[in-house]
């Protein structure tokens, strides 16, 4: 098989020939995505070219759904196969895109074990592989020097997970660090350790620091977050993906999440959700607590937040239990391999054979994926 087509550069180290860096327009919101609106048309014309003048037996869409979108509807002019890994999440909100997706798509491959049942009953063809988060999970190599240095303390460590985007570090922080100083005074032995994802979110949650607060025991970390949610008595968290990681080792958390009043507003007639936290969607109950700010009204939210950790880092009964309640999740949910099964499936239903062979005889040419 060969492959070509959009993405960064672990694509490329794989063998894929990259005619775009897709990472140049990786964007965040309607505010960032207004000034590259001409770039992505430009990037979309240019896979029109390459279907055109050297036609792909398949092209594989990966999350980024504003983009894919196109990428899909000029695929099926040509009436090339189209396989969606980790489509949008419609069942949350958009529940009319789905028209889109029968219209464009031809395979969705998904990751979340609700999911097929929503597809099917809106007739679109769909496999479950799982999350491909797992994989990275299950491959991780933790440090065992940082394990050594910091595992044992004679009291509770707090992770505190502030987020991976600028954006989100600006708004969770401040509110995990009046959480810290409140829970810090509850319980003088305990000891809070921050991941960052880089070091300018490192920098920017050092600088928030008053003066008192520097007495208090706040370590800070960066690119050590499977680590720190290791050894991590319970955690404050950010709702994201990496609550995924804290379902899979067992950590007991509290999550805390901030969304503007505008934004806010649009949900609420847009949304059909019952939680934000990945684990406590596949369990279709609360695992985890979660408590969501609004605009400037944070209080509420920090105080209940405060409330739910400091019951867990007082109440050992209760972090075993809510551990023992993420391990069954993941043991159910959380099995590695998602990435090697959806390219099973998608060999499979290009008529590919173990190890790539084709197995029908009237399509002798190699198969091509963009």
């Amino acid at each position: 098989m060969r492959f070509r087509g959009f993405g960064g550069t672990h694509m490329l180290a794989s063998g894929c020939q990259m005619d775009f860096d897709l990472t140049q327009l990786a964007v965040v919101g309607f505010a960032e995505v207004v000034p590259k609106l001409r770039d992505f048309f430009a990037v979309a014309d240019q896979a029109s070219e390459i279907f055109h003048r050297d036609r792909p037996d398949a092209v594989v869409l990966v999350d980024f759904p504003g983009f894919n979108w196109h990428i899909a509807k000029r695929a099926k002019k040509l009436d090339i196969p189209v396989f969606y890994y980790l489509p949008p999440q419609m069942w949350a909100w958009g529940a009319w895109r789905i028209r889109k997706i029968r219209k464009y798509v031809d395979h969705v491959i998904c990751s979340l074990p609700f999911e097929p049942a929503w597809y099917a009953a809106h007739d679109v063809a769909v496999e479950y592989v799982g999350h491909p988060f797992f994989d990275e999970v299950h491959e991780q190599k933790l440090d065992p020097r940082f394990l050594a240095k910091w595992t044992n303390f004679d009291g509770i460590q707090v992770a505190v997970l502030p987020g991976s985007r600028n954006r989100e570090v600006s708004n969770i922080w401040p509110m995990q660090l009046a959480a810290i100083r409140e829970l810090a005074a509850r319980n003088p032995k305990s000891r809070f350790l921050v991941a960052c994802l880089r070091d300018q979110h490192c920098l920017w949650c050092r600088n928030q620091l008053t003066e008192q607060d520097r007495r208090l025991n706040i370590q800070f970390f960066v690119d050590c977050t499977s680590e720190v949610i290791e050894i991590a008595d319970c955690a404050l968290m950010k709702s994201g993906s990496v609550s995924l990681e804290v379902m899979a080792r067992g950590t007991p958390t509290v999550v805390v999440y901030h969304v503007s009043r505008s934004l806010y507003s649009i949900a609420r007639f847009l949304t059909n959700i019952k939680s934000l936290t990945l684990p406590n969607l596949m369990a279709d109950r609360t695992v985890m607590p979660e408590f969501l700010a609004v605009g400037s009204s944070r209080h509420t939210t920090i105080e209940k937040s405060i409330a739910a950790l400091d019951r867990l880092m007082n109440d050992e009964d209760q972090r075993k239990r809510q551990s023992q309640e993420l391990l069954a999740l993941s043991q159910q949910f959380a099995q590695p391999g998602a990435s090697r099964r959806a390219a099973e499936y998608i060999t499979k239903q290009l008529g590919l054979g173990e190890h790539g062979k084709s197995t029908v005889s009237h399509h002798p040419r190699e198969s091509r994926a963009a």
